[in-house]
């Protein structure tokens, strides 16, 4: 059984030849999520079935995620890997082919998969990621005699290694193991996994890697340096913000790296699960519509307005919010824009958990208005689809966005979204200038530069359009009508790993490590 999600398109057509890969990341949805990466490696690999990919998932083994596995088998044993044994476990959970990596010293603990419930990272994250890098590496270099991947796909610092460990294992062995294809996914460059050097030999990294040319970033180890050094592509998952990372602002510290790497750079951005974020089926809602019947977005909105203890005004439009609160994503400028939002005559309604002040603003914020403002501190899938199917416009403010999901789920289920002109945010949304609403295809609205001023010119913006129904009903409609499935990207993927697959030659494989 594969795990099935809305794509928009007709499967493969006879044919296409199967590509064997391999995609390795330290989350995956359904089982273990902190954010955007666990869905977009959860989705990845039924949206590339459709494109002939078959693509197997190397996960660390979670409790959450070893408790899932179904018809577990040990594919291999490691007797001593960073410190105790290990396993490599085969199975499915969720409809998702994976590989486990069974190591009960790094991964079997409760609570956030790389912060201790002390606040701080887990002290040993970099062999705990190390050892996930280097098992993919393995994998890579022919570890499992009856498959071979030749694409391996790293997501992010947590497997940054592999593609350097692939590449010191070549220097040490030329020409003596298969050399997959590889390609490193930013999801986002603020994360980049920095350790001390003194780890380079216990890593497993020879002294040689420690060079700007390496591993070493500014005196210390970087795991996605290391991913962005030696991948053979890299992508991000928008093209604009493809773009932004090759300048200082937006590059943090990387982006002479990523300038020299130009070449092997681009953008693919990220699909939404349709089956799942589909306002004509969803369970989780109140009142099912579809764009050709918004009715039952007022019962949505009825709801949405009592669960978060507003108003009970279907004249009042609602601006809703569901994001990490932290100031990347630009909260601390709504909260400072929450006077002009209420002197619009707006409700708010923020779904999200993330740093100490921003909760506790919004939660001022919501007792010094009650019946204006609402906030729910935490995360809920069920108030995260109501959210989206009741409030009027969805506020995405971010200072930098790789990609953003929710304004993609916004635009899925009328929530007309509102976002800062960065990455991924200004590759989703047509912003309603006058030439966009004249041709009816609006979607959304943009603002720039990302500051409170402009947030809050934003806001009064929609607030007027709101109080027109016909243009607002169709930039609602034009915005269910755009295509957010992962149709497109899984062909951009698909042509990637062909392309690559194609121009990396396997060597035959030397016996697999102990």
């Amino acid at each position: 059984m594969s795990r099935r999600i809305g794509l928009g398109a007709a499967p493969a057509g006879r044919g296409m030849s199967t590509l064997d890969a391999l995609s390795v990341a330290s989350e995956i949805f359904p089982l273990v999520k902190t954010g955007g990466l666990a869905d977009v490696v959860g989705a990845l690999p039924a949206a590339l079935a459709v494109e002939g990919i078959r693509l197997r998932t190397l996960v660390p083994g979670y409790p959450p995620v070893t408790g899932a596995l179904g018809g577990a088998r040990v594919v291999h044993d490691f007797a001593d890997l960073y410190g105790g044994p290990a396993r490599l476990l085969a199975g499915e959970a969720s409809g998702l082919d994976l590989l486990v990596l069974d190591a009960p010293h790094l991964f079997a603990r409760a609570g956030n998969p790389y912060v201790a419930s002390t606040g701080q990272d887990w002290p040993d994250n970099a062999f705990r990621f190390a050892a996930l890098a280097r098992v993919a590496a393995d994998l890579g270099a022919g570890l499992l005699a009856d498959w071979v991947p030749r694409i391996l796909h790293a997501h992010d610092w947590q497997a940054g290694l592999a593609p350097a460990f692939l590449h010191y294992d070549a220097l040490v062995r030329p020409g003596s193991r298969p050399r997959p294809g590889t390609i490193l996914t930013v999801h986002n460059l603020a994360f980049q996994g920095q350790f001390p050097a003194a780890l380079l030999g216990a890593l497993g990294l020879p002294d040689s890697a420690f060079t700007t040319e390496g591993v070493e970033y500014f005196g210390s180890i970087g795991f996605l340096k290391a991913g962005l050094q030696f991948a053979d592509r890299i992508t991000t998952v928008s093209p604009t913000y493809a773009l932004e990372i090759r300048g200082p602002e937006a590059g943090m510290g990387l982006d002479g790296l990523l300038r020299a790497r130009a070449g092997a750079l681009s953008g693919i951005l990220n699909g939404l699960d349709v089956a799942v974020w589909d306002p004509a089926t969803d369970p989780l809602l109140p009142a099912r519509y579809d764009a050709a019947s918004l009715a039952g977005r007022a019962a949505n909105k009825a709801a949405l307005q009592a669960r978060f203890g507003l108003a009970a005004d279907p004249a009042a439009p609602l601006f809703g919010v569901v994001s990490r609160l932290s100031w990347q994503k630009g909260l601390d400028l709504l909260l400072a824009a929450v006077p002009a939002l209420l002197g619009a005559g707006a409700q708010l309604a923020v779904l999200g958990t993330g740093e100490r002040a921003l909760e506790a603003g919004f939660l001022a914020g919501a007792a010094a208005h009650p019946g204006r403002i609402g906030a729910v501190i935490g995360y809920n899938e069920g108030l995260a689809h109501l959210l989206q199917a009741g409030a009027d416009a969805l506020l995405v403010p971010s200072r930098f966005e790789p990609c953003g999901l929710t304004q993609l789920s916004a635009l899925r289920y009328g929530a007309v979204p509102v976002v800062a002109r960065v990455g991924g945010l200004a590759d989703s949304v047509i912003d309603a200038n006058e030439m966009a609403l004249a041709a009816g295809v609006a979607t959304g609205l943009q603002f720039a530069p990302v500051s409170l001023e402009m947030l809050e010119l934003a806001i009064r913006r929609a607030v007027q359009l709101y109080r027109d129904p016909d243009v607002w009903q169709g930039m609602q409609r034009s915005g269910m009508a755009a295509d957010v499935s992962w149709r497109l990207p899984a062909k951009h993927y698909a042509a990637l790993y062909r392309d690559l697959a194609a121009a990396t030659s396997p060597t035959p494989a030397a016996e697999p490590r102990a």
